[in-house]
């Protein structure tokens, strides 16, 4: 009798959470703008996923002096740089580079700070304090100073520049999911866990972060962007992914030298860096809207 109340509660509880995704969803869908974002960016990701489908990479890392400088041509479509290498196939390369850049930051900024932010929300006293403390120092220093300082130290390149951004990025999720944190430990649900006994660690994992998740899928949304910008500028400054990589912030790199007799070089590179930050901040502006409970109509 008992196994059965509980599979019913799992399916109740199941049938909530699915009745609140398609919510969510249905709010989402009603931004067009996120919608725009949204589609922008899965074109984006498609792009990345299926790189070597749509051009072969050594077009975009084999030199030929031949033909370089070339403006955008239906042999290559995009041109071709300083060293004659398909701009295209850089480009789209690039965009996985990228993008994994993005993606693997936040979500190792997000697993730390995530940690860190639970202990220091959840503990409070001497610990939030100490913790609190360390995170204030962090955020006082310029994201893209601490890259620098860091890079610096590691020496350039993407293994290291993805450290960089990660340190940089992890005071913000802590302090985003201390203070969701702050707001519902002393929830009634939360009490009742700890009344019969339920340990800390499962607290916190089975019911305290499944109940932030909204802030926290906004923050990386928006911190993606971020970081992708970061990083590209990173490397314009010689301190990222190195040559010959194709990276859209190195690509950009290597065109400022010829920006007046072949600017294409520039544009289209930076061109994919706009567009994928723009996606990421207006999915992140929807998926804002989409959550806020006060919305609910």
């Amino acid at each position: 009798m008992s196994r059965t109340k509980t599979v019913g509660r799992q399916e109740i509880n199941a049938e909530k959470k699915r009745s609140q995704l398609l919510e969510i969803w249905r709010r989402l869908k009603k931004n067009k703008v996120a919608v725009v974002g949204l589609v922008i960016l899965g074109v984006l990701l498609c792009v990345a996923i299926f790189a070597d489908v749509i051009v072969d990479y050594d077009l975009g890392i084999r030199q030929n002096m031949a033909i370089k400088l070339q403006k955008p041509s239906a042999e290559h479509w995009l041109g071709t740089d300083a060293y004659g290498r398909d701009l295209f196939a850089r480009i789209v390369h690039g965009s996985r580079i990228s993008l994994s850049i993005g993606f693997i930051a936040v979500l190792v900024s997000l697993l730390i700070g995530g940690a860190i932010g639970s202990i220091a929300g959840y503990y409070g006293g001497k610990v939030d304090i100490v913790i609190m403390r360390f995170v204030d120092i962090l955020m006082a220093i310029p994201s893209t100073l601490m890259c620098i300082c860091v890079v610096t130290v590691l020496g350039p390149g993407m293994v290291n520049l993805m450290i960089a951004v990660t340190i940089s990025f992890v005071a913000t999720f802590c302090v985003v999911i201390r203070s969701s944190i702050l707001t519902i430990k002393n929830a009634d649900y939360i009490e009742a866990a700890r009344a019969i006994g339920v340990s800390t660690f499962r607290i916190i994992v089975r019911h305290i972060i499944p109940n932030t998740m909204g802030p926290i899928m906004v923050q990386a949304t928006l911190s993606i962007g971020s970081v992708i910008l970061c990083a590209a500028g990173l490397s314009f400054v010689g301190l990222g992914v190195m040559p010959p990589t194709p990276e859209w912030g190195a690509i950009l790199t290597e065109g400022k030298e010829v920006i007046r007799t072949a600017p294409h070089i520039v544009v289209f590179p930076g061109v994919a860096i706009m567009l994928a930050v723009m996606s990421l901040n207006f999915l992140g502006d929807g998926l804002r809207d989409a959550l806020d409970p006060r919305l609910k109509q």
